[in-house]
């Protein structure tokens, strides 16, 4: 079973089945998503303007996946489904508000 989420440490969390998964942007975390996105400044103004992609939210959400065992792209792809995106936006707010402003 995975630890609840640490907001104090910039953590969301991702429902995913029976199971909440922690988010984490640590830099390296974040770095990995840049090489596949491009941008992160970017991606919070294509956000914003409400043109970010579900391949695009799966990605970042999958690349800040730090509990054990982490799921498959296509598995965290169908959980953000599943939540419906108005509810996958929740964590993903989270996540570029980190890239925004950093920790507090």
């Amino acid at each position: 079973m995975s630890r609840a989420a640490n907001p104090m440490r910039g953590e969301a969390e991702l429902p995913y089945g029976e199971r909440v998964l922690r988010l984490r942007p640590s830099f390296e975390n974040l770095v990995a998503a840049e090489a596949e996105l491009g941008s992160l400044f970017a991606l919070v103004e294509r956000a914003s303007e409400g043109g970010i992609t579900i391949a695009e939210i799966t990605a970042l959400l999958w690349h800040c996946i730090v509990d054990e065992p982490r799921p498959s792209r296509e598995n965290v792809g169908s959980a953000v489904l599943d939540l419906g995106l108005v509810a996958a936006t929740k964590p993903v707010r989270a996540v570029l508000a980190q890239v925004l402003q950093g920790q507090k």
